[in-house]
């Protein structure tokens, strides 16, 4: 496994390094945003652990850079800010995980090995619904790009239509053991995914049955 790392606090980015080195993961370690961006952008990593404030260029724009280019490798940003609206803006703009400073290096590499054991891809064809044509190869629904995790969540709401996903469900089937008591996650996913269905002007909407969970209608 290899992954990148873009850190500009010297010592702790070198002493996480260390860590993951000893858990069998291979690191670049990068302590600036330009070149860290540079590196996120060749697509040869497992798994891409960004640091929010660094020189240069922020975490938060690289992460943006990565979507908007359709680089879907996972991504962990790292923050000692831990407000809500900071995780949720990020799992907005792509990111896959969020992890607040200062963090245990055994629960970092925990999230690392639980984004790559998910499969890059679902399935290889477009499924349907209404007036929604998601187009699996090419990472679209509608033509509008998706991040991996739109997908997976549009995927499961396009399969069991009219009927009622809990976020429970979403939770353990899209984000495994580190959704365990993140609802923020389906939440933030579920606005972003209205607004494409607003976006490309779809009659297809999403309901949220309160404390119960969510359904895809196009009634």
């Amino acid at each position: 496994m290899r992954i990148l790392y873009v850190e500009d606090a010297t010592f702790l980015a070198e002493a996480v390094k260390h860590n993951l080195e000893k858990q069998g993961i291979s690191v670049d370690l990068v302590n600036n945003g330009e070149d860290g961006l540079e590196n996120a952008m060749s697509n040869i990593y497992d798994c891409v652990v960004l640091d929010i404030m660094l020189p240069k260029l922020s975490g938060t724009d690289i992460l943006k850079r990565m979507r908007e280019k359709n680089v879907q490798t996972p991504v962990i940003m790292l923050s000692a800010l831990s407000e809500v609206e900071t995780k949720i803006s990020h799992l907005d703009h792509g990111a896959d995980d969020y992890l607040a400073k200062p963090f245990k290096t055994a629960e970092l590499v925990a999230r690392i090995k639980a984004l790559v054991r998910r499969p890059k891809t679902i399935d290889i064809s477009d499924i349907t619904y209404g007036d929604l044509v998601l187009d699996k190869t090419n990472a679209t629904l509608n033509g509008e790009q998706l991040t991996t995790k739109e997908i997976e969540i549009i995927t499961e709401l396009i399969n069991s239509p009219e009927i009622l996903i809990s976020k429970e469900h979403l939770l353990a089937k899209i984000w495994g053991e580190e959704g365990l008591g993140e609802d923020n996650y389906v939440e933030s996913y579920m606005s972003r995914i209205r607004k494409l269905l607003k976006k490309i002007h779809s009659k297809t909407k999403i309901i949220t049955v309160r404390g119960l969970g969510y359904k895809l209608t196009s009634k």
